[in-house]
C-alpha cells in the first residue's frame, strides 16, 4: 500500500508559462502539506529536469507559446523508462481534455483552479503513481531472483543459458572466438566440515567477487551451484588469451581467505572450451569444459586444461 507520507513527499513538477498560475498551484500543494514540489514556465526544459529527477508527478499546462503541453508529452514518452506517463494536464479549454488523454495524460483540471478537486487529483493519480512503480520495482526484483543466485548474486544456470547463446551468436556475427571457463574449488567440501556451513557461503561469496573483479565488463560470472562457477568470455583473440584469462584466475583464487579469524588457503581447477574449435553450441561447449576441468584435477589441481577434443 501506499501511505500518506509517501504521497506528500512525491517528486511534482509545475509546468506553466504563466508565474501566476505556478505560485498558485504551489500554494495550494505546500499547504496541503507537499514538500518536494518544483517548477518552471520553460517548456523546453522539461524533458531534461524529468531525466535527472524522475517526476511522480507532471502538472502540465497544454496551452505554452513555442512549445504546447502536446508536444511537451510526446518528448516525454521517449525518455521514459516505464511506459507510463505520470502527467496531470491543466487546460481552461474543456475540448482539448479528452484529445489530452489521448495523447497519453492520465487526468486534467480545469482553469480557473476548484482548489478541492485539484488537491483530490493530485492526490489520486499520486496514489496510482507510486503504486504502480511498487509494483514495477518488486517485478524488476522477482525477475532479478529468478535470473540471478541467491547467495552470490552471480548469474544463474538460467541466465548463463542466455549468455552463453548470447556470445556464440556475437562470435558467429564477427568470426572471432569466444571461450567457457569451468572453474571448480579444490577442496571446499573441507572448509565446510571445519567452518560449517556459514564459513563455507563466506568463501564463496569470496570467491564469487574475485572473479568478478578477474574479467572484463562484457564477461560473465555464474555460479551452477555448490562450488562450481562458469566464466564465459565473450571475445578473445586465441586460446593464449585464454590461457592467460586462466593462469590469473588461479593465481587470484589460491590467495588466502579469512573465515571467522583464521586464514584459510584454498586452491581452483579450471577447465577451458573455445567457440568453435571445441563446440559450436552451448552443449558441446560446456561438454568440452567439463571434460577439461576434470583432467585439471585429475592433473594435480590448483592448474587449468584447455579441453583436447575437437569438435567436428
Amino acid at each position: 500500500m501506499v501511505s500518506r507520507s509517501d504521497i506528500l513527499n512525491a517528486n511534482v513538477l509545475i509546468v506553466d508559462d504563466q508565474d501566476v498560475n505556478i505560485r498558485l498551484l504551489e500554494h495550494m500543494l505546500s499547504g496541503a502539506g507537499y514538500v518536494s514540489v518544483t517548477s518552471t514556465t520553460n517548456p523546453f526544459d522539461v524533458c531534461e529536469l524529468y531525466r535527472k529527477n524522475r517526476y511522480d508527478l507532471v502538472l502540465l499546462d497544454l496551452q505554452m507559446p513555442r512549445m504546447d503541453g502536446f508536444q511537451v508529452m510526446e518528448s516525454l514518452k521517449e525518455i521514459e523508462l516505464d511506459n507510463y506517463l505520470p502527467v496531470l494536464v491543466i487546460t481552461a479549454q474543456p475540448t482539448l481534455e479528452l484529445r489530452a488523454l489521448q495523447a497519453g495524460a492520465k487526468d486534467f483540471i480545469s482553469k480557473p483552479f476548484n482548489v478541492a478537486e485539484t488537491l483530490a487529483r493530485v492526490h489520486n493519480l499520486l496514489e496510482v503513481r507510486l503504486l504502480h512503480k511498487k509494483v514495477h520495482n518488486h517485478a524488476k526484483v522477482q525477475e532479478s531472483r529468478a535470473l540471478h543466485d541467491s547467495l552470490t548474486g552471480l548469474a544463474n544456470r538460467q541466465l548463463l543459458a542466455d549468455r552463453i547463446s548470447q556470445a556464440i551468436t556475437h562470435a558467429q556475427r564477427n568470426k572471432n572466438a569466444m571461450a567457457l571457463l569451468y572453474v571448480d574449488l579444490d577442496g571446499f567440501k573441507q572448509i565446510n566440515d571445519t567452518f560449517g556451513h556459514d564459513g563455507g557461503d563466506l568463501v564463496l561469496k569470496l570467491v564469487a567477487s574475485r572473479l568478478v573483479a578477474a574479467v572484463r565488463q562484457e564477461d560473465t560470472v555464474a555460479r551452477l551451484g555448490g562450488d562450481e562457477f562458469v566464466i564465459v568470455m565473450w571475445q578473445i583473440s586465441s586460446a593464449v588469451g585464454a590461457s592467460i584469462a586462466a593462469e590469473k584466475m588461479i593465481q587470484i583464487l589460491s590467495q588466502p581467505y579469512s573465515i571467522h579469524g583464521q586464514t584459510v588457503n584454498m586452491t581452483a581447477s579450471i577447465g577451458v572450451s573455445i567457440y568453435s574449435v571445441h563446440g559450436r553450441d552451448a552443449e558441446a561447449l560446456s561438454k568440452s569444459a567439463d571434460l577439461a576441468l576434470y583432467d585439471a584435477k585429475h592433473a594435480g589441481r590448483n592448474n587449468y586444461r584447455i579441453s583436447n577434443r575437437i569438435d567436428l
